[in-house]
């Protein structure tokens, strides 16, 4: 009988869930998504984890599912197996290990934070593979983060160690998440400001299409992005002596040179020579890192005596 983990990664806008195995092979037909968003109810998104993952389990008839692990968009609290998305406003405290022990009863379940399993997905499978001290960022809907210090990821005492998002690089403002990483990077505070500047689309789509344009403002907004977040990468790489800065998530494609604009951003802003060195890199992952990450939080224990 095939064994594999049901995975499950809730984000601002979807959770999704499959069944993979050790080797990191997604399970064909078990992918499966369900909505979520700011303005989903308690309900709503307890039912969008617990449908996505039992669609899963559902797909792959006669496997047998080792342990269930989770990551999320946080604060999480690895404790007591809940999170409190910020972008999320109504899934606070959220019983995550409870609805997955609903799914799966019987099973090792275990939740992380969405930017810690990135950053086990990278090391596991991905761009940061035999390196010792590494950070995982995803620039999305949200901007989050994982870290990897002397060849392990750093949870922290409340599973919250990574929050690169909400580093504050600016002063802040009526909002308390004003001037952090995520405020001025991520894709819709991005759009904002660009419509805020005079530009005219409405989405990320639109933005590229603007950039690809010449559009100034649409430039403008892209390049300020990518400047926060060389920005962020430049004072974490002075702080832990980085060697690699690996980078998913939709927004990163709004432009081609985003990757080589984050690139002079961290050069530009190292505050030490360094952390000028950091090799920031394209997550080669497809997508997927999120997902295999959370596998890995079943995998990687069993590699090691047990899930917790």
């Amino acid at each position: 009988m095939p064994h594999a983990a049901l995975a499950v990664d809730i984000g601002g806008t979807k959770v999704e869930a499959a069944l993979i195995d050790a080797a990191g092979v997604v399970l064909e037909g078990t992918r499966h998504r369900r909505p979520t968003g700011r303005e989903a109810t308690r309900v709503q998104l307890t039912a969008a984890i617990r449908d996505a993952a039992a669609a899963a389990v559902a797909a792959g008839a006669g496997v047998e599912i080792l342990g269930a692990g989770a990551g999320s968009a946080g604060p999480v609290d690895t404790t007591a197996g809940t999170t409190s998305p910020l972008n999320l406003p109504n899934g606070a405290g959220l019983d995550v290990v409870g609805i997955l022990h609903d799914v799966v009863p019987g099973v090792p379940a275990r939740l992380a934070l969405d930017g810690a399993c990135l950053m086990m997905a990278e090391h596991w499978l991905g761009a940061a593979r035999g390196v010792r001290n590494a950070l995982a960022m995803v620039v999305s809907t949200g901007v989050g983060g994982g870290l990897l210090l002397d060849g392990r990821v750093v949870s922290g005492g409340t599973g919250n160690a990574g929050h690169i998002g909400q580093i504050r690089l600016r002063e802040p403002g009526d909002d308390v998440l004003d001037g952090t990483l995520e405020a001025l990077a991520a894709g819709p505070p991005t759009v904002a400001w660009a419509r805020s500047h005079g530009w005219a689309g409405s989405t990320g789509e639109d933005l590229a299409a603007s950039y690809a344009e010449g559009d100034p403002v649409a430039v403008a907004a892209v390049h300020r992005s990518a400047s926060a977040v060389g920005e962020g990468i430049a004072s974490t790489a002075a702080l832990l002596d980085l060697e690699v800065a690996v980078i998913a998530g939709g927004f990163v494609n709004v432009a081609p040179d985003y990757f080589d604009l984050v690139r002079e951003s961290v050069r530009r802003h190292a505050p030490l020579p360094h952390a000028a060195t950091v090799r920031v890199l394209p997550s080669p992952l497809d997508g997927q890192a999120p997902l295999l990450g959370a596998a890995y939080l079943v995998h990687g224990a069993a590699a090691v005596g047990g899930a917790a």
